[in-house]
């Protein structure tokens, strides 16, 4: 009787955990409380960046193989409780991210008119669960607090032209939203120096290509001698810099729109009444007036039923995958690392912790009833309809379907019911 192990999540993670699993003969199911695969590189990935997404057709494979069924629609912990999962599966992988967004602890930071950015991804991403950003398009000045390419995406999203985003995959209700945007200036903050920066070059170098003015303030890029070692010896570092002094040397065109970037600065308070109206930066004790304000400072876990969790780092506590004081239970992605690395760094990261599971499997007790089927028939029984890959499918044509008819790549749904509807 083969085994069969339950992955939980069906982002980049979970989805090369499922393939390396089924290489060594394994069933699997995956499951997932949406009805759509890929977590974040269809809920996360900016949609002016198709070639990024199209790492779909590599996280697709596993489900060629008729050893591997697509469970969406299912919320484990709700839908399947622990006991079910000991009854079914001979181990768990909980691969479910990191998809709280950080606040920074200061005075203010829950102001109406602040968020943090990750809200604002997953609005423009057409994540079923977000709440509209459309007020905040409103805003004509707004922050942008971080030094990552979250907060370059959040940046170019709120200044680029709608007319180079009519042909992407964006729901139709955040297009329009963004064709009457108000916003006429992003401040881009960041706490440490131009060296510090973790924006990546390519991204960076994207921001300067809007036809917005990009204001620098020269004085950010004088290096201190610890900054002109890292330059020195870290070639994306010193192609940062060497990006932002050409921005800094570039005369104002009298745009419509501008992006402020400035460095070693430090947010002490977010001010206002009733909302965000201006934000007191250190050094100097500055106050910037400003509309909004969104914190692009990282991505938390959450806690899992049954599993232990450090409140500090956001992850579960684990050795080389194996979550600690639970057998067979095992976590990989941002669940396990916390929210560093690319998409393709969880190919590395999910064949850690199988490669731990596989060596612990043969001692790991067998499943009672591994049959597939028991498990759809246990989730009918309490009304929940799982979402199977034919399902996804449907809905995928049917989305690039109505995109093809507006003359777009796709024309993403939100709708939950809708989506789940189409899946049948």
């Amino acid at each position: 009787m083969s085994r069969r192990v339950l992955v939980v999540g069906a982002g980049p993670a979970g989805l090369y955990a499922a393939a390396t699993l089924a290489a060594a003969d394994v069933g699997v199911d995956v499951a997932d409380r949406l009805p759509t695969p890929y977590g974040l590189v269809r809920y996360g990935v900016a949609p002016d960046h198709p070639k990024i997404k199209s790492v779909t057709r590599v996280l697709a494979r596993p489900f060629s193989a008729e050893s591997v069924r697509f469970l969406g629609n299912v919320a484990v912990g709700v839908d399947l409780t622990a006991a079910d999962l000991r009854e079914h599966y001979d181990a768990v992988v909980y691969a479910t991210g990191a998809a709280r967004g950080l606040r920074p602890g200061v005075p203010g930071d829950d102001l109406p008119g602040s968020a943090p950015a990750a809200d604002f991804v997953a609005w423009y991403g057409g994540h079923p669960d977000a709440v509209s950003a459309e007020r905040l398009l409103d805003a004509r000045r707004i922050a942008v607090i971080g030094a990552g390419n979250v907060a370059l995406d959040t940046a170019r999203m709120l200044l680029k032209d709608v007319r180079a985003l009519a042909d992407t995959e964006l729901p139709d209700a955040v297009l329009a939203a963004l064709d009457r945007s108000r916003v006429t200036d992003v401040h881009l903050i960041a706490r440490r120096g131009p060296a510090q920066a973790r924006f990546t070059p390519v991204e960076l170098r994207e921001l300067g290509e809007l036809g917005v003015d990009v204001l620098v303030r020269p004085d950010d890029l004088v290096l201190s001698p610890d900054e002109v070692r890292t330059v020195a010896g870290d070639r994306t570092a010193r192609t940062n810099v060497e990006i932002l002094r050409e921005w800094a040397r570039r005369p104002e065109r009298g745009a419509s729109r501008r992006l402020h970037v400035r460095f070693r600065t430090r947010l002490v308070e977010v001010c206002g009444r009733d909302r965000v109206d201006a934000l007191l930066l250190e050094p100097g004790g500055e106050t910037l007036p400003v509309d909004a304000v969104l914190y692009a400072i990282g991505h938390r876990g959450t806690p899992l039923p049954g599993l232990p969790f450090d409140e500090v780092t956001g992850t579960v506590p684990h050795e080389c995958g194996r979550v600690v004081g639970v057998p067979g239970a095992y976590v990989a992605g941002w669940l396990k690392r916390g929210a560093t690395g690319v998409i393709g760094t969880n190919k590395a990261d999910a064949g850690e912790t199988v490669a731990s599971l596989l060596a612990d499997l043969p001692g790991l007790p067998r499943a009672a009833e591994p049959d597939p089927a028991a498990v759809t028939a246990l989730l009918r029984r309490r009304g929940v309809r799982p979402v199977t890959w034919e399902g996804w499918t449907r809905l995928d044509a049917h989305e690039t379907e109505l995109g093809r008819r507006q003359g777009r790549t796709r024309a993403k749904l939100t709708d939950l019911s809708t989506m789940l509807a189409i899946c049948g």
